[in-house]
């Protein structure tokens, strides 16, 4: 290594000085060698250290030698110059606070190393995400020998000591500490306080003095240890500290705090090993303290270094005692990993709210903003921190059972990475958030989470603010956020022009039709609604290039065979473009007719197709422009897009038309709607952006008569004209991980439809029954099917037991997969 170097490490950039400098005159060791050893310890130093508030010695003109010890620093509270991303724990003594580093990724040993910081000391007890102590998880002594005693009685000691523990069902693991003595770990379930612990290592202590008089002792008087060894207890008392497994020491030589085997402590030949001797193990993949580490539960704080899944997280005790895995859609694990992604979902729980998360030491902290991230560093929003969650809830969005915990739908807003510029658990948060650029942010975006305190005793430590920094930058990125119910002041032609758009083609994930929720007219009271028929057809986006035009399903699959009418290149402009829209089939009094439609959606042969645009012509009503030429349109307020596409969309003897925006008070267009027997309405707001893929409530649909999607999970078969097909389908709604059923369904079939239905489902034919439940009259000849076909009904109501009430079928919905479908308000 050169004299200075920039290196990166676990994602943080660092300034590498004096790197040829001697730290250990007598053995000729340089910083560059600490650096190196402790890079390459790290996956097993830091499991061992995360989350314990770290003491430090440090040697800044190194060690010295044997005859002239360098001048040794003992450090707690963190440097200022300390760079802000280094995770830290704000722990309060009786007279200050002090801010203690946190070992919980290789970037902080490398730190460690460039200030010269050589020795690790960290209590037998963690802090968790809230800056709180728990309880101490591993019990140890130090077994130190006095004047006259060395390490071979340390080793006696040792044995008599390891007997005991395990007669109490601890199995303790020795670590040379290095300097002089022994350390015996023993890991603890966390159940018991610093002082209960203590008490019983004093107890220990006791007993092993009793015994043996003349090797071991419990006081720390050093005229009653000469020629003995100190069993030193007092390092479980919750201020104290001891050296952390694998740390360097600060001797005349390198030597380390190395784990061993009792195996080795066995044997007569007992030593100190060195840095180099300790490199050599950890190569071989030997790591004696992994057993301490498993068995306190202390591998998730180390930042999951072997990335292996972390069902038994204890930082995730809280969140599964909240919820039922056979209730709930919400994950219940997740790979524990170190990096830094964040999520933002919008939760219409009781209340509307939006979940910041944060990945962070294997899992994702998590506050609850009820009015967002400010839109200006001028005012700032309550944060709430709630529990600890799983990795997974990074891509969960879906329904929250009605009568679980948080119930209510669940969208991601935005997602992305974020880069940490301070974190003090339980204190302070300062990062800068990038995310998905089609998400709600538009826009890195820096905010701070400060802890206020205040609030009732037992909330006080969940109480936080969101403070957005660089507010009018970052403000005038965010104006169209989903919390912002009328456009910012002064928003005008800036936030209308296409320099607010993005660029390039749109990516295939991209290209996912955005998705309405149900509600009523009430769910439009204090915004901003753009009005338009719902047309009772299936759901297509558009994608053209110059010379082409292919059309794609709600559920990205390429029907472009099914429907050549719409892809004469003459048709359109001739940029290139993404829209969205419905291509319907007007029955015989001119209205949408989804089930005359069902007779073009399942063809791909061109002879049928051609057969069939006679029969069953199709148009396709436009709504939304999501792309125009290289321009992506999706962050702009609806608004702005509905003007993109009025100039975008020109008449013709083409079968495509624009959605009309109505007027009328909604009351109004709901009963025209219902008179002229059409589904019913949509209604957007105005500064919604276009989220690709996800189910929001900024487009709800209003209805006339109620639908529901389902998915067929069996079938009965027909009595007298219709024995020899099917008498009725059983469907059900995937809820809560499972099919819950919902009924049978036997009227609304077309004759076309049952002669093709008994062969349909028997195709599918599977031994028992996907549904989570079936009443034994409905069971009793059902044949069940694979839950993989879903269709739509209407129907009467729901009844008490969560059946719906005279259904009729309406069609199937082959653009729609069975994960998809949810219970409709």
């Amino acid at each position: 290594m050169a004299g200075k170097e920039r290196v990166r490490v676990a994602g943080r950039e660092l300034t590498l000085t004096n790197l040829d400098k001697v730290i250990y005159p007598e053995s000729g060791t340089t910083k560059a060698d600490v650096l190196a050893y402790y890079a390459a310890v790290a996956h097993v130093l830091i499991p061992a250290a995360a989350n314990r508030p770290a003491t430090r010695k440090r040697w800044v003109n190194g060690v010295g030698t044997a005859d002239k010890p360098g001048e040794v620093f003992f450090q707690k509270n963190l440097e200022d110059s300390a760079p802000g991303w280094l995770p830290r724990a704000a722990i309060t003594h009786k007279d200050r606070t002090i801010h203690y580093p946190l070992v919980n990724d290789a970037a902080v040993l490398t730190w460690f190393g460039q200030i010269n910081s050589l020795e690790i000391h960290v209590p037998q007890w963690r802090v968790d995400s809230h800056g709180n102590q728990l309880n101490p998880d591993r019990l140890v002594l130090d077994l130190d020998p006095g004047e006259g005693a060395g390490l071979p009685e340390c080793r006696e000691v040792a044995l008599l000591a390891r007997d005991i523990l395990q007669d109490v069902g601890l199995d303790p693991v020795p670590v040379t500490s290095g300097s002089k003595g022994i350390h015996l770990y023993a890991p603890l379930d966390g159940s018991q306080t610093s002082d209960q612990v203590s008490a019983f290592a004093r107890e220990l202590a006791r007993a092993l003095e009793s015994d043996h008089p003349d090797l071991a002792v419990s006081d720390m008087k050093k005229t009653l240890r000469r020629g003995k060894v100190l069993v030193d207890w007092s390092q479980n008392n919750a201020a104290k500290t001891t050296i952390v497994p694998y740390s360097l020491r600060g001797r005349p030589t390198p030597m380390v705090a190395a784990p061993r085997t009792w195996r080795e402590i066995s044997s007569p030949r007992l030593k100190h090993l060195d840095y180099q001797e300790v490199l050599q193990r950890v190569r071989d993949g030997k790591d004696p303290f992994a057993a301490v580490v498993r068995s306190a539960g202390a591998a998730d704080a180390g930042a999951g270094h072997d990335g292996a899944r972390d069902d038994g997280n204890p930082r995730l005790e809280k969140y599964r005692s909240m919820r039922d895995p056979g209730a709930t859609p919400e994950p219940f694990s997740g790979q524990a990993g170190s990096g830094n992604a964040f999520v933002i979902q919008e939760h219409h729980a009781s209340r509307l709210h939006w979940d910041l998360r944060l990945e962070h030491e294997g899992v994702l902290a998590s506050w609850a903003l009820p009015k967002g991230i400010p839109e200006s560093g001028g005012k700032n929003h309550l944060a709430v921190q709630t529990e600890d969650h799983p990795m997974d809830y990074l891509t969960f969005h879906g329904t929250i059972p009605k009568g679980e915990y948080g119930a209510g739908e669940m969208f991601i807003w935005d997602t992305g990475t974020y880069e940490l510029h301070k974190w003090i658990n339980g204190k302070e948060v300062i990062v800068t958030l990038t995310g998905s650029g089609n998400g709600g942010l538009g826009g890195p975006t820096k905010v701070a989470l400060i802890h206020t305190g205040r609030g009732r005793d037992k909330d006080a430590e969940k109480q936080w603010l969101i403070h957005l920094m660089d507010g009018e930058h970052q403000g005038a990125r965010r104006r169209d956020a989903p919390w912002s119910v009328t456009p910012a002041e002064g928003a005008g032609p800036a936030k209308d022009s296409a320099e607010s758009a993005g660029t390039g083609p749109l990516p295939p994930e991209d290209r996912r039709p955005m998705m309405a929720t149900s509600g009523t007219e009430a769910d439009l009271a204090g915004s901003d609604w753009q009005v338009e028929l719902k047309w009772d057809g299936v759901r297509a986006i558009l994608v053209a290039d110059r010379q082409s035009i292919r059309i794609f399903s709600r559920n990205g699959n390429d029907v472009t065979k099914t429907y050549p009418e719409l892809t004469d290149r003459s048709c359109w402009p001739e940029q290139s473009f993404v829209a969205d829209g419905e291509i319907i089939a007007l029955g015989p009094a001119g209205r949408p007719d989804f089930g005359l439609l069902q007779g073009r959606m399942k063809l791909t042969k061109a002879a049928d197709v051609a057969r069939a645009r006679t029969a069953i012509p199709v148009r396709l009503v436009l709504f939304d422009l999501l792309q125009d030429g290289d321009k992506d349109l999706r962050r702009l307020p609806l608004a702005t897009r509905r003007r993109r596409l009025e100039q975008f969309y020109r008449p013709s003897d083409c079968p495509v038309d624009l959605s009309m925006v109505l007027d009328d008070p909604i009351r109004n267009i709901m009963d025209s709607a219902q008179e002229l027997g059409l589904e019913g309405v949509m209604a957007k707001r105005t500064d919604s952006r276009y989220v690709s893929g996800q189910r929001t409530r900024t487009w709800i649909k209003l209805k006339t008569e109620r639908t529901q999607e389902v998915v067929v999970g069996g079938w009965r078969p027909g009595k007298g004209g219709r024995q020899e097909t099917v008498g009725s389908l059983l469907v059900g709604i995937p809820e809560g991980g499972k099919l819950q059923y919902v009924g049978r369904v036997g009227s609304g079939f077309s004759g076309r439809e049952l002669a093709e239905l008994r062969q349909t489902v028997e195709q599918l034919a599977r031994k028992t029954s996907p549904f989570h439940e079936v009443p034994r009259p409905d069971a009793a000849d059902a044949h069940w099917v694979a839950p993989r076909l879903v269709g739509e009904v209407t129907y009467g109501e729901w009844t008490g037991p969560g059946r719906l009430r005279h259904p009729r079928w309406r069609g199937w919905r082959l653009d729609k997969d069975p994960s998809e479908v949810v219970r409709e308000a």
